[in-house]
């Protein structure tokens, strides 16, 4: 097994790359080398991570995929899929914890970006509610329907019950496009006219529904359909 000591200059490892010039500046197979230890025969922790990320077609897809499927590549086995499965779960966790800062999120690029993290590696639509108090401030998030590569049908009678569940007195709805097309379709513009209006009826307002396709987080709110 290569060592990342014994093929690299010390200028050029990670770690000590890390330490000299902070996480942003590695490369991708770079952290991702720091997350698997060490390499194979022949071939040190980089290289190996170049070809992880290769064979999953890049950081998303390798987000994409679950444990057993982490398993299956070259020079990663049950101890690291495991440990790229709770990396992965701690960002997404993360940017929740940011969003319960008590700060208000009308018009927050946090909350794209927490939804871009929460839905944009998933392989099938999902569809989520963030509850807000009457300062716009996140309360709950909840997954409200999961589906299909195509469709994830939302009930706005369950919505609405949650929402009265959390005292909200807003939301925002978020879902995934796994086809990787971020505008709405029609059927996502009837869901947010039909539960816009059954949420008024309870005074909560629907103050946002983002599209989430890859890298894309689209605002309806911004494209004017709330």
């Amino acid at each position: 097994m290569m060592t990342l000591r014994e093929s690299l200059t010390q200028a050029e490892r990670p770690r000590e790359r890390l330490a000299r010039f902070g996480a942003e500046a590695l490369t991708d197979a770079e952290l991702l080398a720091l997350l698997i230890g060490s390499g194979l025969r022949g071939r040190h922790a980089v290289a190996v991570a170049t070809d992880i990320l290769e064979q999953c077609g890049g950081l998303r897809g390798l987000q994409q995929q679950n444990l057993h499927q982490l398993r299956t590549n070259k020079g990663v086995g049950p101890a690291r899929a495991s440990l790229l499965t709770a990396a992965f779960e701690l960002g997404t966790r993360a940017s929740l914890a940011q969003l319960k800062t008590g700060q208000s999120m009308n018009g927050s690029n946090e909350v794209k970006q927490y939804c871009r993290r929460l839905l944009s590696h998933l392989t099938v639509e999902h569809c989520a509610a963030l509850f807000l108090d009457t300062q716009h401030r996140l309360i709950q998030c909840e997954e409200v329907s999961r589906g299909t590569l195509t469709q994830a049908p939302v009930y706005v009678r369950e919505v609405v019950k949650l929402a009265l569940k959390h005292h909200a007195s807003a939301m925002i709805l978020a879902h995934n496009h796994p086809s990787g097309l971020a505008r709405p379709s029609a059927d996502d513009l009837t869901l947010t006219k039909e539960l816009a209006h059954a949420l008024h009826l309870v005074d909560v307002t629907l103050l946002d529904h983002l599209v989430v396709a890859g890298p894309q987080a689209v605002s309806l709110a911004e494209l004017g359909y709330l």
